[in-house]
């Protein structure tokens, strides 16, 4: 199982990460934070720190990302609502889980080199062939340049082994990480099936979304030759702003 539950909420539940089943009713009024007595920031309600569900203070890297964090607890209604609270779940997750599972979290980013999106173009149809060969070529070529990350593209889906220093070096950019971007990190990887692409949201070279429509490519490719159902177009629409969300995140760390 992987050492980093998915903001999505029903997902989580069905991996094991479930929520407590009682409702809890919104006991605090303001929503704020505060510079911490040994750094970081620390979220508060109505002057009062709230907890992780490991009983760990909400104590944050930044004001900003303390901020998104403060955010979503101002804006719940009269029931605590963890659906509607993303930032709070990674927060959380890296206070929890992160901090104490550092190397394994780094492996489980580092093992998508090696079946990396951005490596394995389809076999056919040619219009699609292009499509990936025009948008994914440059972020090889960047993730070599400014990562000194060197994959290997092939076609269709017969695993091609991708260069153990790759795979090596991708777990040591994860690990030179606070706890809160690797933890981002570890939740956009899989988001997007490209260690290639998290990196390149994470530092900010790319969008959060354009970063989850290159991720799509072969999907919307479909889309457009068949069409797409509601349900479909909900759940892209969630994954999408899963994307955003992380982006955010990331930006708020800076």
């Amino acid at each position: 199982m992987s050492h980093i539950p998915p903001l999505d909420p029903m997902v989580a539940a069905r991996k094991g990460f479930r929520e407590s089943e009682e409702r809890l009713k919104r006991f605090w009024k303001d929503a704020s934070v505060s510079a911490g007595d040994a750094g970081g920031w620390i979220v508060l309600l109505d002057g009062r720190a709230p907890k992780t569900p490991a009983h760990n203070r909400f104590l944050l890297s930044t004001e900003a990302a303390a901020r998104m964090v403060a955010d979503e607890w101002a804006a719940q209604g009269e029931f605590l609502d963890p659906g509607t609270m993303p930032a709070t779940r990674i927060a959380a997750t890296a206070i929890d889980r992160v901090a104490v599972t550092r190397e394994p979290v780094a492996e489980e980013i580092a093992a998508y080199v090696g079946s990396d999106l951005l490596c394995y173009l389809a076999e056919h149809p040619t219009p699609l062939v292009a499509e990936q060969t025009r948008a994914w070529t440059p972020w090889r070529e960047w993730a070599e340049r400014e990562l000194g990350v060197v994959v290997v593209a092939t076609q269709g889906i017969i695993h091609r082994a991708q260069p153990p220093q790759s795979i090596a070096r991708v777990r040591d950019l994860a690990l030179e990480l606070d706890d809160f971007a690797l933890t981002a990190l570890a939740m956009a990887v899989p988001l997007l099936g490209s260690a290639l692409l998290g990196l390149a949201v994470q530092r900010g070279a790319l969008g959060g979304e354009a970063a989850f429509e290159l991720s799509r490519i072969d999907e919307a490719f479909q889309e457009r030759q068949w069409g797409v159902d509601a349900e479909a177009e909900e759940r892209t629409a969630a994954r999408r702003a899963e994307a955003v969300l992380i982006d955010r995140w990331f930006r708020a760390l800076d």
